[in-house]
């Protein structure tokens, strides 16, 4: 539908103001056209929060007071929720800082799938499971754009991992690419309306995802009708000709030769010669505009809602993701909730006192304040209780925190250091050996490590599944002197555990939780919060458990070739029966429920599952009510999420939870139609708490 605004100014713009429109003028920032009262488009990065300021023209940072913000949850971490009306929160807050600090365009969320555990952005994404992804995405971004801002969904497409992430070529046939990789997208552009996507910087299928005609035309703009934005990743155009004739409407870079951009003067030229059309121009500018229209950035300017930043409100939304995110691994003789009557604890490990929001790469956050674990701990307990610290072990920066960075993001890096000098193992060995004397003298250890943002990092991926600084040898040892010790581990994805975990009585895992995540972990460990999150990803023995590392490729650096299809993540471990140290879904309580006989009833070809659950424990607590679905005559019976709920239920109290599936649930790419389908059958449903504890009531016939 045409829009008399946006026709009567795109007959009013020259050749040289579109050009200007359609590329970066600034870092983070198209360029406007003040005669017609057009501003820049302002953007910035924003997984977690909003981006500090910097310079125009290079990524130094202003330095001024003026933005500090709030550090909310990654992306990891926030899945771990399973709460919808939270991630709508999570929106919310960064839809608001967004507009408080003045822009336009966050970008965020990452949606891509966590399809192996070494990629080095996991920390941004959310799930290995396209449908969990897709019910966390549309909440997130519609709660951005309730601020009229523009939520920027990256990284479209099949970008999984970072090793020669600017050339790298996935080989993914369509069905495992709509049915697996795009779904989030799809989702987000047809139920929530995204008013932007970003290209991501990989090959897909032999062409540059920031300007392949298929995902871009055919797929995006001519089958899921998205007539709005496509920014492309910061540097990921690099042909003119193949830009303009795709449906990327704005080039950013890294660089400031603004007007050397692809979509600058090269394409000014080509233009002016006769070898590009002018209409494609015209169509790339519409869709800026349309985006602008939106927002109230033109035309109605007077209805933009207004923003806000580093609120109480946005404090306490960080907090109930950050306690909803930790999860609850192991805890053999109820040796957690810690009373609070305790006179002594040791407290070791780097994460205990590491703060994270100035790591990761593009998600690097300026945050207002973080409550590290060891903060945290002494500022609610240190009066009453003796709290001694212990570092364990060293965690030698790998990487610069440079605000340059970005620049060098385009030259190939070193491979990670996972081979120790000497000099540092004499230094690991003595830290160790402190913390251990030490340990042999008190009742209560709490354990804080894992992985920092030298690891889980934009630009590179983890070299294997092992806790860096051999952590793995003071775990063991320190469960050989108290068995009771908690351990809690940091990171975005799976780590090897096999050395300790039979000996591991108490285990927390969580995503780099944000600026209260030390309050919510303390919370947690002292029991006034029951913890409820649950796993987004399998955790499995070794790294060859997991499909991508089995039958499929990762991290080569020309060519990776998806051979495992769409079995990604449980999909693979059910199938093949291979059993992980913690399943997908899967996440303890202090308290214990029960599924009570349930109700099934079809009405207007929608399903209804009413699933009563009672709290069998000592506390009120949540539980997720995962919904799985397989077909009656597949021979793997590999159950697949359809759908959840999570919900609060009080000790002894019984609460019931109506999941609904419709024909949409059970739809799949055809390759030959070229077009999602419903397939149709007769399917078995499960459910339960986690992929490996569920009840099968039904058979439904789609």
């Amino acid at each position: 539908m045409k829009n008399k605004l946006i026709d009567s100014i795109l007959k009013q713009l020259t050749l040289e103001e579109k050009i200007n429109m359609i590329h970066g003028t600034g870092l983070f920032h198209n360029g406007g056209v003040e005669r017609l009262n057009i501003p820049p488009l302002k953007m910035t990065d924003g997984s977690r929060g909003v981006r500090a300021e910097i310079h125009d023209d290079n990524w130094n940072p202003i330095g001024l007071s003026d933005d500090y913000v709030t550090y909310l949850p990654s992306g990891s971490a926030l899945a771990s929720t399973w709460n919808k009306k939270l991630a709508y929160s999570y929106g919310k807050v960064l839809g608001a800082e967004t507009r408080g600090r003045g822009k336009d365009v966050i970008l965020g969320p990452s949606i891509n799938i966590i399809r192996s555990p070494l990629c080095g952005r996991n920390f941004e994404y959310l799930s290995e499971d396209p449908t969990l992804t897709s019910n966390m995405a549309l909440p997130i971004v519609k709660g951005i754009q309730h601020f009229d801002v523009a939520s920027c969904l990256k990284h479209y497409a099949v970008n999984n991992q970072e090793t020669e992430r600017l050339s790298v070529n996935v080989k993914v046939d369509l069905k495992t690419l709509h049915n697996i990789y795009l779904k989030a997208f799809k989702n987000s552009v047809q139920k929530g309306k995204v008013l932007s996507l970003m290209g991501a910087y990989n090959k897909v299928n032999g062409r540059h995802a920031s300007q392949d005609p298929y995902l871009l035309n055919k797929v995006l703009r001519d089958q899921w009708k998205f007539n709005n934005m496509v920014i492309s990743d910061w540097s990921a155009v690099n042909n003119t000709l193949e830009a303009a004739n795709s449906g990327i409407d704005i080039e950013m870079s890294v660089t400031n030769n603004f007007d050397q951009y692809f979509m600058a003067l090269p394409l000014l030229e080509k233009i002016k010669a006769g070898e590009i059309s002018e209409s494609l121009i015209d169509q790339k500018v519409s869709n800026i505009l349309t985006v602008m229209n939106k927002i109230h950035l033109i035309g109605d300017t007077d209805k933009r809602k207004r923003g806000y930043y580093n609120t109480k409100k946005h404090q306490k939304i960080t907090y109930d993701v950050a306690k909803e995110a930790i999860v609850l691994l192991k805890n053999e003789n109820n040796i957690l909730p810690l009373s609070k009557n305790i006179k002594r604890i040791l407290v070791i490990g780097d994460n205990a006192e590491r703060l994270h929001a100035k790591g990761g790469g593009s998600a690097e956050i300026k945050s207002l304040y973080e409550i590290s674990p060891l903060l945290a701990l002494k500022s609610k307990y240190g009066s009453f209780i003796q709290i001694d610290f212990k570092r364990g072990y060293e965690a030698t920066p790998l990487t610069p925190l440079d605000g340059n960075w970005q620049e060098a993001s385009l030259e190939t890096k070193e491979e990670l250091r996972t081979t120790l000098s000497e000099e540092t193992k004499k230094r690991q060995k003595a830290l160790r050996k402190e913390a251990l004397e030490h340990a042999r003298n008190y009742d209560h250890i709490l354990f804080f490590g894992g992985l920092n943002h030298d690891y889980d990092v934009e630009g590179q991926d983890r070299p294997n599944l092992d806790l860096p600084y051999e952590q793995d040898i003071l775990i063991q040892e320190l469960l050989n002197i108290n068995p009771n010790t908690i351990i809690h581990i940091t990171s975005a994805s799976a780590f090897t555990m096999t050395s300790w975990i039979s000996k591991c009585r108490a285990l927390l895992w969580s995503g780099f939780n944000g600026m209260e995540g030390g309050n919510a972990l303390i919370d947690v460990i002292f029991g006034d919060v029951n913890p409820s999150g649950k796993l987004t990803q399998t955790f499995a023995y070794s790294l060859t458990d997991y499909s991508s590392h089995s039958i499929g490729e990762f991290g080569h650096p020309k060519e990776v070739w998806y051979k495992e299809g769409e079995d990604v993540g449980y999909r693979h471990f059910m199938k093949h029966q291979i059993r992980p140290v913690f399943p997908f879904g899967f996440g303890c309580s202090y308290t214990s429920f029960e599924i009570l006989p349930v109700n099934y009833e079809k009405i207007d070809n929608k399903h209804y599952f009413h699933i009563s659950i009672k709290n069998t424990g000592i506390l009120d607590g949540q539980e997720v009510i995962q919904l799985y679905a397989y077909q009656s005559l597949d021979s793997f019976k590999v159950p697949i999420l359809k759908t959840f709920d999570k919900i609060m239920v009080k000790k002894g109290e019984v609460k019931k939870v109506s999941l609904v599936l419709s024909n949409d649930d059970f739809l799949t790419y055809d390759e030959a139609l070229e077009k999602d389908v419903i397939a149709h059958g007769i399917y078995t449903i499960g459910v339960g708490n986690d992929i490996q504890n569920l009840i099968y009531p039904w058979e439904i016939s789609i």
